[in-house]
């Protein structure tokens, strides 16, 4: 039933069941004269009427559905057109013999046999009908295709629009660069060397969120190298209260979508306490198919609330190149993301 109710959307049970029952009524009424003297005999033209028309719409809507689980419309137009058309014509013709012979047998007391030759010569109006429906769905299912992709398309500039834009309004936010010219300062007068790697690989990281701005996805290896920076930067500012573990070797083919990685670890530091009395853990590692990142669990008692945005973000972006979904696991002491890898043939 819930499956019938997704093929028939955006009609109802009801409505689908009355607008076959009014199509019904005109068929018998144009193409069954000799029954408007009996009432039983109209009831039996439109049940008979009724039975046609349930089984040609019914039928091209399943094709339908199944077709679109194998063939889609964007990545296989002419395939899919081809194998469309043929199964409605096949479906429509077989489906109106069989409807015809069941009701001359049940109706008028006709063998299937005796019954041939009148539904024969019936059979090209037929074939011409369920031709015209077969092309009206197929011209109906591309085009639907064509705008949910179009839709898809937008809805994903907009989504990826949204998001580098809270990547880089994180990334350069006051605090973020309050405390890292805060480091900066007491290294120009402690240890000037260090100070120069310190802006090199700022300068590093900054570049890399105006280089990935236009892009949709990145190689891991190039996502790893800003990771490397980000670290850089956290772990002169923090020093031995962040433990940071990267066990993590990029593919020639994997990709990710631009500053995940990085977000997570932030969002680690950002939502937890940092201190020599309660250091941070932070594991960065591959697990199959998936990135894991966890952190030890240690909630700051003041600072700002998360409201999951990163990760709903995040979600959101993933959901456009991959079916699989991220997972999001909090335990007592760890919270723990998964975020799967993007092979170059999904995108």
């Amino acid at each position: 039933m819930k499956l019938f109710k997704e093929l028939i959307k955006p009609l109802s049970i009801w409505q689908f069941l009355l607008y076959n029952l009014l199509l019904s009524f005109f068929i018998a009424l144009f193409f069954m004269r000799g029954i408007y003297n009996d009432p039983v005999r109209i009831l039996i033209g439109i049940g008979w009427s009724f039975s046609i028309c349930i089984t040609q719409w019914t039928g091209p809507l399943v094709i339908n559905y199944l077709l679109d689980k194998r063939f889609r419309w964007i990545e296989q137009p002419v395939t899919r057109t081809f194998v469309e058309i043929i199964s409605m014509l096949v479906w429509s013709v077989s489906a109106f013999m069989i409807v015809q012979f069941i009701m001359y047998y049940l109706v008028n007391g006709i063998s299937p046999t005796d019954a041939l030759q009148s539904i024969a010569r019936s059979i090209f109006i037929t074939f011409f009908i369920s031709l015209f429906i077969s092309l009206v769905f197929t011209a109906v299912g591309f085009f639907k295709a064509w705008r949910s992709s179009v839709l898809n398309e937008a809805a994903l500039k907009s989504e990826m629009m949204s998001y580098k834009y809270e990547s880089l309004r994180n990334q350069i936010n006051p605090h973020f660069l309050f405390n890292s010219f805060n480091v900066l300062s007491d290294l120009v007068y402690e240890n000037q060397e260090q100070a120069v790697k310190f802006i090199r690989q700022m300068s590093d990281l900054f570049r890399y969120v105006l280089d990935s701005r236009d892009k949709e996805l990145v190689s891991l290896e190039e996502e790893m190298r800003f990771l490397d920076s980000y670290i850089y930067l956290l772990k002169t500012r923090f020093g031995d209260k962040l433990d940071l573990t990267i066990n993590l070797s990029p593919g020639n083919s994997e990709l990710i979508v631009p500053m995940t990685l990085q977000l997570l670890v932030e969002n680690a530091v950002k939502h937890n306490e940092v201190s020599s009395r309660y250091p941070l853990s932070v594991a960065v590692r591959r697990n199959g198919d998936f990135i894991e990142v966890e952190n030890s669990l240690r909630k700051k008692n003041a600072g700002e609330d998360s409201k999951n945005t990163g990760l709903k973000n995040i979600s959101q972006q993933y959901s456009f190149f991959t079916t699989k979904e991220i997972e999001i696991i909090s335990g007592e002491t760890t919270f723990l993301v998964k975020i799967p890898l993007i092979q170059s043939t999904e995108k």
